[in-house]
């Protein structure tokens, strides 16, 4: 079995994606209500019941809003850092394992590799999952590229990867100055140029699929990220982007 992965919905108003190997369904994140999130799991064919864990990356509301109901509700085990868990009051999760942020674990057949990113939450994770020689990198929520994430993210045959905003447009937009400072900052969001200059520093020779997600409506645009890839020094698959609305179908890591 083979990984695969798709987004139920990638944006400041909502993210989860889920990542199988056809037995074993993992969500990552859940920033949706649990009625939405049943909704946007229909359209992938999967249902509520059909989900082995959730994996939390941090606590900010668009990546966390529907995890305790989720958990509580279905019984899901969540796995998050005991940072990300002490930041807020989340109630009783039944099945809860707290995770260290460098260390792998196993879910089912899938092994899960936390990275710790700079992002300005407590204690904030990105995961790559490696099944059969394969490897799948979701790396989102982060404002500067450090060594650790280098490392870590190379060589993969997948990536999910960030391209929050066009520089220009946050200057000029509607953002309050200190958001845009927030989000422009080290512990904030990749822009399109981080995004290429991060492309550029790993290797990338069997990327299969690249996904850009976490895309910002009011300062980036599709175009926007498309124009900063096509800048790229080196040969690259043809990215995907995924949306707020509809995340994208799957993809298989072949």
């Amino acid at each position: 079995m083979m990984l695969r992965f798709a987004s139920l919905g990638s944006g400041s108003s909502g993210n989860a994606t889920i990542v199988s190997d056809g037995t074993t369904h993992i969500l990552v994140d859940c920033g949706f209500s649990v009625r939405e999130t049943t909704y946007r799991l229909s359209r992938l064919g999967l249902a509520l019941t059909d989900l082995t864990a959730l994996l939390v990356t941090h606590e900010h509301s668009d990546h966390i809003r529907g995890v305790p109901l989720l958990a509580r509700r279905c019984a899901i085990p969540v796995y998050m850092t005991r940072g990300t868990y002490e930041s807020r009051a989340l109630g009783n999760i039944p099945q809860l394992t707290l995770i260290s942020s460098d260390q792998p674990f196993a879910i089912g057949e899938i092994t899960v590799q936390p990275v710790p990113v700079p992002h300005d939450a407590r204690e904030p994770v990105q995961y790559v999952f490696r099944r059969a020689g394969r490897s799948l990198g979701i790396l989102t929520d982060l404002g500067s590229i450090d060594h650790c994430v280098l490392a870590a993210y190379g060589g993969c045959d997948a990536l999910l990867l960030e391209a929050n905003h066009d520089r220009h447009m946050l200057a000029v937009g509607p953002y309050p100055m200190s958001l845009k400072r927030r989000v422009a900052g080290p512990w904030g969001h990749l822009s399109n140029e981080q995004a290429v200059a991060f492309l550029e520093q790993i290797d990338t020779d069997r990327l299969q699929h690249l996904v850009v997600g976490h895309i910002s409506r009011k300062n980036n645009s599709i175009a926007l990220a498309a124009a900063a890839l096509a800048t790229l020094s080196k040969p690259l698959c043809a990215p995907a982007f995924a949306c707020q609305d509809e995340g994208f179908g799957w993809l298989q890591v072949v």
